[in-house]
């Protein structure tokens, strides 16, 4: 089969590999009908994940037909159209019994690797480094889903693609990320990122009873979706100055009520020290992270507020302010999303005409042009917020 796999830094490649095969009798076996680029993604396309190894296949946003069923599984059948969540998880230990399904102790097989370098162990991802289990992802003509009955959620007849395939990671990552938010009615949100996440906890804000959302980028295309689509207010970071002296002057001086980052490990954020200083860090190997959008939402929270933090980050982070997280008295929330617990709520959402997922995506392509649709979409060239590849 075709796949898109890692090779390197910058380099992802439109591959012949070994088709998959049932493994395990839980396992089914998709034929992919879509899948797409997400922003986690680019921090294994510009090297910052580590654990990657030349030939893996990327991707963990992925839905298609089944086409082969292991002898395990009970509530599948060859033909049912599924979306699949990007964390694997067996659904029956401690955690998933919690709810935790991303803390899954059972489907990550790297998992003393894993332990070593956070503490403990986080569950298995598709296509997201050899930390996570080293699972061939979903950017790719076939992909081999572990524990199918916990996860693979069937899809209503009738109902595109479009508007299904974002239950598998940035709807659901959205909206947990405006859940941890701890949003009361009538609260002023404000939203660091604009990206496919930052988009969809925008419309997650509204739904939890946000009274504003402000909405923080700097590119154009994004702050215009999310003012459009988002109905939200925003900040453009390169043209309207401080950030902070901003939020202030909109909230009276008091600062944001929920403060969603969802840019995570890689903000490009224009000339500010600190961002110059991530940036010369990582560039000398001395750092792993770029945390500028993070400090600067802990510094412009409200006292009291709640600080939900979607933005993927990989390793240690310099300068955070923890003595305003303290004498602030805020809140932050955090995690890998839980998405098995979300995806049939917000499919009842989709299904009600609540929303409708597709709004994010601006480019459509093969899954040949998925190799230079990386460098697209990390550049942000063309308009670019989201890809979706098409076997």
């Amino acid at each position: 089969m075709k796949a898109l796999c890692w090779h390197g830094k910058g380099d992802v490649r439109y591959d012949t590999v070994p088709d998959p095969r049932i493994e395990y009798p839980t396992d089914v076996i998709l034929k992919v009908t879509s899948c797409a680029i997400c922003g986690s993604d680019l921090h294994l396309f510009d090297g910052y994940m580590p654990e990657m190894e030349s030939g893996d296949i990327l991707g963990h946003e992925t839905m298609g037909e089944v086409v082969e069923v292991g002898s395990g599984v009970t509530s599948l059948k060859v033909g049912d159209r599924v979306v699949i969540p990007f964390n694997i998880s067996c659904g029956d230990c401690f955690f998933c019994r919690k709810g935790m399904f991303s803390l899954c102790d059972r489907s990550n097989p790297d998992a003393e690797k894993a332990a070593k370098a956070m503490g403990h162990a986080p569950a298995g991802l598709f296509g997201y480094s050899h930390l996570t289990g080293g699972y061939a992802g979903g950017q790719a003509e076939y992909i081999r889903v572990p524990f199918a009955d916990v996860g693979a959620l069937k899809v209503p007849d009738g109902l595109p693609d479009e508007q299904a395939l974002f239950l598998s990671d940035i709807f659901p990552t959205g909206y947990m990320a405006a859940e941890n938010a701890e949003i009361e009615p009538g609260d002023t949100v404000a939203v660091w990122g604009c990206g496919p996440v930052g988009q969809f906890a925008i419309q997650c804000a509204w739904m939890l009873g946000a009274g504003r959302v402000i909405a923080i980028d700097g590119v154009p295309e994004r702050l215009a979706m999310a003012s459009a689509v988002g109905r939200a207010e925003t900040i453009n970071f390169d043209d309207d100055g401080s950030v902070y002296d901003r939020l202030m002057e909109m909230t009276n001086g008091r600062g944001p009520d929920r403060c969603i980052e969802a840019v995570g490990t890689e903000s490009h954020v224009g000339g500010s020290f600190d961002a110059v200083m991530d940036k010369a860090k990582t560039l000398l190997m001395l750092g792993t992270d770029r945390p500028h959008a993070l400090r600067e939402a802990l510094y412009c929270c409200r006292k009291g507020g709640t600080v939900s933090v979607p933005g993927v980050y990989v390793g240690m982070l310099d300068n955070i302010p923890f003595g305003a997280v303290m004498n602030k008295g805020l809140t932050i929330r955090t995690g890998q999303t839980h998405t098995h617990r979300y995806m049939k709520p917000l499919l009842a959402k989709i299904m009600d005409g609540e929303i409708d997922p597709s709004f994010v995506i601006t480019h459509r392509v093969g899954l040949d042009q998925g190799p230079e649709m990386y460098s697209t979409f990390r550049d942000k060239k063309d308009g670019c917020i989201k890809v979706v590849m098409k076997p």
